[in-house]
């Protein structure tokens, strides 16, 4: 397995153990914890201008990845636009509104830093076919990287699931198994799958220890793009969190580094439909409980039983920030209103970040100089049909 030189290691979330990377593909082999790659940041000497250079994408930040460019399976994902916003920074009283529009990525979602990383792990595992389970977006990149990486993959979704996604991953070549019901359902299959195929190398989220590692880089463009100076306030649409934990990692990385000297406030935005993320931070859990009967338009964060709660409300309680969940009547009207003030076409799942920071203006949570980032992690034509019935429904 080729390394980069400050990775050490899989650290397990719970039981603290490292693990050589060349030995463990996927949870703790100990108490099947969550793996999370670890460096020996007193080894790196980096600046702001050890990430410059244009066109290498989120493969720019390599000495702070487990791999290097050299071995990696990419598509050019990375480098989007952090696009601002002065109409909604009015409406919500704060300083500059930004939203970082991951909906410019090749697959059209953040679901590409991820898959980058995890496909290039399977890679170096000398893989032959990946597996995963997934809500939608996740199996459309996994399947454009396995693509790239003459691999075979295998998706478990839901039969909601977007007719883009499922039509996606079988232009990439991936074989696919729709499941009746939601992503449990499509969970569970997977697991029946995986059991009977051991050779199959999990991409699935928190299985692999690589996809909030890739994800972490949106974190890095966002600092590096605003001139190494930190947002207040980053407002992340939340269903399995993978992106929320990943950025809260690369920021206290930035610190350690010296790069920066503060961690913005990181908000958990859901629906009121499926908010166990809300519900345990409000109750002062160290863990979700599951919701019960999730029902919600926000197909993307449905995720009523989140396995990486307790890294979540960490991150949320580290940074000094929270969650908020809204109803999706709100999170509908906040992707209009993104679209027709911003010109930026925010994807149903995403826009709950909008609504979200709406009502966290309304509550008094940011400050009138504060600087707030709206994570914008797909782009609207992947749901276009249903933001346009909204649309249609109000008579327009």
């Amino acid at each position: 397995m080729e390394t980069t030189d400050a990775f050490t290691g899989l650290r397990c979330t719970d039981c603290e153990t490292l693990f050589d990377a060349a030995e463990t593909p996927g949870r703790c082999p100990d108490c099947g914890g969550i793996l999370d790659p670890e460096y020996d940041y007193d080894a790196l000497d980096v600046t702001p201008e050890t990430f410059s250079g244009e066109g290498r994408g989120l493969w720019r930040y390599e000495s702070l990845l487990p791999f290097p460019e050299s071995v990696a399976v990419t598509l050019d994902e990375g480098n989007t636009p952090l696009v601002e916003a002065p109409n909604l920074a009015e409406e919500l009283g704060v300083g500059q509104m930004y939203i970082k529009d991951e909906g410019r990525n090749p697959t059209g979602t953040f679901k590409d830093r991820g898959q980058a990383m995890a496909v290039t792990a399977a890679a170096q595992h000398d893989a032959e076919t990946i597996a995963l389970a997934t809500a939608g977006n996740a199996g459309q990149a996994a399947s454009a990287y396995a693509a790239n990486a003459g691999m075979d993959s295998e998706t478990f979704i839901p039969t909601r699931a977007s007719f883009i996604n499922k039509a996606m991953i079988n232009v990439h070549g991936g074989e696919m198994t729709v499941v009746e019901g939601r992503i449990g359902d499509a969970g569970a299959a997977y697991d029946d799958a995986i059991a009977d195929h051991p050779e199959w190398h999990s991409v699935k989220t928190f299985v692999t220890p690589y996809r909030h590692e890739g994800k972490k880089t949106m974190l890095y463009e966002t600092v590096e793009q605003l001139d190494w100076e930190l947002p207040d306030h980053v407002v992340y649409p939340t269903g399995g969190g993978v992106g929320l934990v990943g950025m809260h990692k690369a920021a206290t990385e930035l610190r350690e580094l010296g790069l920066t000297d503060d961690l913005p406030a990181m908000w958990a935005a859901q629906s009121e439909g499926c908010a166990p993320i809300v519900k345990a931070f409000e109750s002062g859990a160290d863990e979700h409980e599951p919701w019960e009967q999730p029902d919600t338009i926000c197909g993307g964060i449905e995720i009523p039983d989140p396995g990486a709660s307790p890294l979540i409300l960490d991150a949320l309680e580290e940074s000094g920030g929270g969650a908020v969940a809204t109803p999706d009547e709100e999170i509908l009207e906040a992707a209009l209103t993104v679209a027709q003030k911003e010109g930026v076409e925010m994807g149903v799942t995403c826009s709950a970040a909008t609504s979200g920071a709406q009502k966290l203006a309304q509550e008094g949570e940011f400050g009138e100089d504060d600087t707030v980032v709206l994570l914008n992690t797909g782009a609207g034509s992947k749901d276009a049909d249903v933001i346009r019935s909204h649309l249609m429904s109000k008579g327009i």
